[in-house]
C-alpha cells in the first residue's frame, strides 16, 4: 500500500519515528541503526516502509534502504519470526553481512542474533537460502560476499603472521581465533584478542 513515505521527521525516539506528510503523522517503527542514520528531526527524510496488516493492528515498518526492506521480507518469511523479531535483528546485522551468513552456512553468526537460537538459526538458513541466491541482485550480493571473504581472509593471514612473529605456533592461534569475530575487527583489533586469549 505504501512504498515509501516522504515528510517531516517530527520525532526521533527508541524504537520508532514520526513523519509529518501533508499535515498527517506518521508512527514508524525501525532498527535502532536504522533510526540512528534516518537524519535529524526537521529534516525532510525518505524513508521505505512495509506495512503489516493483521487482525487488531496495523503497522508500519521504515528502513533507509531497499535492501534493509528485503531482508526484512525475507525475515518474515520464515516460520516463526515476526516483525518485532525482524526489526530487532536488523538492529544487529547488515543486509550483506546476513545474506554472507546466510549463503555460507554460518550458523554461529545467526545464532548470535537477539532471540535465535541454534535451531532457529538452522532454519533460517535452511529457508532463505534458495531465495537469496535466487534474487535479482543476487550478482551484486555474491560479488560483496566474494569481497568481504577475500578481506577477511587477508586480515586472517596478516594476524596469523603476525602471531607466529612472537612466537606462537599456527595451532595455537587458530585455536585462539576460533571465538573471535574477526569480520567486524581490524587487523590490531583481531591480534589483541587473540593475545588475550593465548593468555589464558
Amino acid at each position: 500500500m505504501f512504498a515509501y513515505l516522504k515528510g517531516s521527521l517530527e520525532v526521533k525516539t527508541r524504537g520508532y519515528i514520526i513523519i509529518d506528510v501533508n499535515g498527517v503523522g506518521y508512527k514508524i517503527f525501525m532498527s535502532e541503526t536504522a533510526i540512528e542514520e534516518v537524519g535529524e528531526v526537521g529534516e525532510i527524510i525518505k524513508v521505505h516502509t512495509y506495512l503489516r496488516v493483521r487482525e487488531d493492528d496495523m503497522s508500519l515498518y521504515g528502513f533507509n534502504t531497499n535492501e534493509e526492506l528485503r531482508m526484512f521480507e525475507l525475515l518474515l518469511s520464515v516460520s516463526g519470526i515476526g516483525a518485532k523479531s525482524a526489526i530487532s535483528i536488523l538492529s544487529h546485522i547488515t543486509p550483506s553481512t546476513f545474506a554472507l551468513a546466510v549463503i555460507s552456512n554460518d550458523v554461529a553468526k545467526i545464532k548470535a542474533l537477539p532471540g535465535i537460537g541454534p535451531k532457529s538459526a538452522q532454519r533460517i538458513i535452511l529457508e532463505l537460502k534458495d531465495k537469496i541466491e535466487t534474487q535479482e541482485n543476487a550478482k551484486e550480493i555474491a560479488q560483496t560476499i566474494t569481497k568481504q571473504v577475500e578481506e577477511n581472509q587477508e586480515k586472517i593471514s596478516e594476524a596469523i603472521s603476525a602471531l607466529q612473529v612472537l612466537g606462537y605456533s599456527r595451532k595455537e592461534i587458530e585455536k585462539a581465533l576460533e571465538t573471535i569475530e574477526k569480520e567486524s575487527l581490524s587487523i590490531e583489533d583481531i591480534i589483541k584478542q587473540a593475545l588475550k586469549n593465548l593468555a589464558k
